[in-house]
């Protein structure tokens, strides 16, 4: 009975209330990766595969290079809300939100030069890398777009205005499904459909953030003239954190990449079958993410409010939920691997190709929830340089385990990115324990 209380305590029922709502949203997000892998898998030649799983890498790259718009504006915006400061709550909205424009815009004026840039590093075959081309060209008309959607997600978490983000993560991403399948099957545009789709997706999708947005302002009586002045002062703070975040998503895109160029300089095939299979770890990373962003909220606002017993309660309550479903998935994969991967490509080579790796992602969420959650309990302290620190050790464990490739081929990859995941985990979760030790996670000016 002991037991069953713990799992269903009020701290874990309060991290369900926001957990689950952004579970359920946050799966759209692979779903349409999903989405985009049977729709485009289903063409005649995995050439079109290879060229959409080397344009999104390279999107993915680029944009998740400048995912602190959206972590650091959760951790400042529920820091914000727990110290109780609506002038505070308005710089944490108002200033990424620019910093964003500004980034999308430059990257709209510069995309000619820097996808010839990006695939060259790439390399591979060439028929793939004029469908990546293709893909990028469109693609990236919707940087201003989703770079200020992130904005207005992370503003949305660390206020735990739950069905806002909801929201805004449905229906993007459901209409963003929609469009890839009547443009891409129905009327035959193949990968510039694909990008087409994401584009008209992300521009409506910031039309409605925005408008919800305006709403939460209102309700948190942050007026039009405090908005009007928020974008001064105390810039250097959010730049010096954005910078160590930066870095640290520099060296996460950097991983990520490497595994789809150097499956690409293994063959079409091999790239298209780890676009597969990425899918199902990507789903898994979304889902657990949703335990993340309510870590994210709860520990920001503990962090504002210095309240060291609410963040213990939320970490052990994260740790009991998140390993369950964690658990969940890997069973899934274990028994019904074979039937996802059937769905995603109708290829007969892919299909037998795909079930030599799929052992690896019945490994792949035990080993990677701890970094998922000790992530959301690092963003809602703010503390950059620290995760900057911890990816670099994980970093350079998966460039150790690239050298396994000679002798294990794309089973190297895979090894490489468990072990990514492990020490990821591994070193935030020494990081903490040290501050529990000491009790210094709340001392000012520690949070990065």
């Amino acid at each position: 009975m002991r037991l069953i209380s713990a799992f269903t305590s009020n701290t874990d029922k309060a991290l369900w209330r926001l957990a689950l709502p952004m579970i359920f949203s946050n799966i759209t997000v692979p779903l349409l990766g999903l989405v985009d892998t049977a729709v485009i898998g289903h063409l005649d030649s995995p050439v079109y595969l290879g060229g959409v799983a080397v344009g999104s890498m390279v999107t993915s790259f680029l944009f998740m290079l400048l995912l602190f718009l959206r972590m650091s504006t959760t951790g400042l915006a529920a820091q914000a809300l727990g110290a109780q400061e609506p002038q505070r709550l308005a710089k944490a909205f108002i200033q990424p939100l620019l910093l964003a424009l500004v980034a999308g815009v430059a990257i709209v004026l510069l995309r000619a030069p820097l996808i010839t840039l990006a695939l060259q590093i790439v390399g591979g075959d060439q028929q793939v890398l004029a469908q990546a081309r293709l893909f990028l060209e469109i693609r990236w008309l919707s940087a201003p777009a989703a770079l200020a959607n992130m904005v207005l997600l992370g503003w949305l978490l660390g206020v735990q205005y739950v069905r806002a983000p909801v929201i805004l993560l449905l229906v993007g991403n459901l209409l963003n499904i929609v469009l890839d399948i009547w443009l891409v099957m129905g009327l035959g545009w193949n990968v510039q459909g694909a990008a087409a789709a994401t584009v008209i997706a992300e521009y409506s999708t910031l039309l409605l953030g925005l408008w919800l947005a305006w709403r939460v302002l209102h309700i948190r009586g942050i007026s039009l003239g405090m908005l009007r002045g928020a974008w001064r002062g105390n810039l250097r703070r959010l730049l010096a954190l954005n910078r160590d975040i930066m870095l640290r998503s520099l060296l996460l895109q950097l991983c990520f990449a490497s595994l789809t160029i150097l499956g690409a300089r293994m063959g079409s095939e091999v790239v298209a079958v780890n676009a597969v299979l990425m899918n199902l770890l990507t789903f898994t990373a979304y889902a657990l993410d949703g335990f993340a962003y309510a870590v994210e909220a709860h520990s920001g606002q503990a962090y504002g409010a210095r309240d060291d017993r609410l963040l213990r309660q939320v970490w052990w309550a994260a740790c009991r939920q998140a390993c369950l479903v964690a658990l969940g998935f890997a069973a899934i994969y274990m028994f019904a691997g074979q039937q996802i991967v059937a769905v995603l490509t109708s290829l007969p080579e892919l299909r037998v190709l795909a079930n030599h790796y799929l052992p690896w992602q019945v490994v792949l969420p035990l080993v990677g929830v701890w970094c998922y959650l000790l992530d959301g309990m690092f963003i809602g302290a703010t503390r950059g340089a620290e995760m900057r620190n911890s990816m670099a050790v994980a970093a350079a464990g998966y460039g150790l385990m690239l050298f396994t490739l000679p002798v294990l081929g794309n089973h190297g990859l895979w090894l490489a990115l468990v072990v990514f995941l492990a020490l990821r985990g591994a070193a935030l979760g020494w990081i903490w324990h040290r501050h529990r030790v000491r009790g210094t996670w709340f001392l000012p000016g520690s949070n990065g």
